[in-house]
């Protein structure tokens, strides 16, 4: 995958499937560096850091979560499939990786989780619901771990909170954490988000069909709307 033509002419991918048929989603130079330089703040990627890519980039998670962005201010990248064992084994020589909520939980079932230490490294999770136990048992391993809600159509790094090893993880009921600082303009219309604004591939609020509810300043997802 050429990185480079990306960044100067944009790229279409397809959705994920998993909320509904896949679909094309065109992806325009403007939001694409909106988006690099928001997940390049919210995840401290510089020139220095060191990108381990474990998901595909065919979607909007593999692509457009750390590596494009690590990719236009130079930082080193490795791109691998993904083996939960060999990433155990790899992450000690990188600063940052982004794993999907299986992903996550199949790093921990290894026999040598007991043994990492994940100090000074940014795990963001994403692409699907991440349970507040997966986000207890990471940031146990001194990690800075980032609850990150997105979609093809907006984002990738949209929605998310930052925990640190002594934070307090929330818990409600028959939800789960989206996170409280949002990178997009959010309203709630019949318990169904919309979100508008440069890292979005509309101009107009976009109807995000998650089912959400925000108590405070957390946004927590219930399921999909039909």
């Amino acid at each position: 995958m050429n990185l480079t033509k990306i960044l100067n002419e944009g790229i279409t991918i397809n959705t994920s499937g998993t909320t509904g048929p896949s679909k094309p989603i065109y992806q325009p130079v403007n939001k694409i560096k909106a988006a690099n330089k928001i997940a390049r703040e919210v995840q401290m990627i510089s020139n220095k850091s060191r990108i381990l890519t474990v998901c595909t980039l065919d979607h909007a998670g593999g692509l457009f979560a750390q590596t494009l962005p690590a990719y236009e201010v130079g930082a080193e990248i490795q791109i691998e499939k993904f083996n939960p064992f060999k990433w155990v084994k790899m992450i000690s020589s990188f600063t940052h990786s982004h794993l999907t909520p299986a992903m996550a939980v199949a790093v921990t079932k290894t026999k040598t989780w007991s043994d990492i230490d994940l100090s000074e490294k940014v795990i963001t999770c994403g692409s699907d619901k991440v349970s507040s136990e997966v986000i207890e048992i990471f940031i146990k391993k001194n990690c800075k771990f980032i609850v990150n809600w997105g979609m093809s159509e907006v984002g990738p790094i949209a929605i998310n909170k930052i925990f640190k090893k002594g934070m307090k993880v929330e818990y409600l009921k028959d939800y789960t954490l989206m996170g409280n600082k949002t990178y997009i303009d959010t309203k709630i219309i019949n318990n169904q988000l919309y979100v508008k604004g440069e890292i979005c591939v509309f101009d107009d609020w976009f109807a995000t069909g998650d089912k959400v509810k925000k108590i405070d300043d957390n946004f927590w997802f219930d399921k999909r709307i039909d």
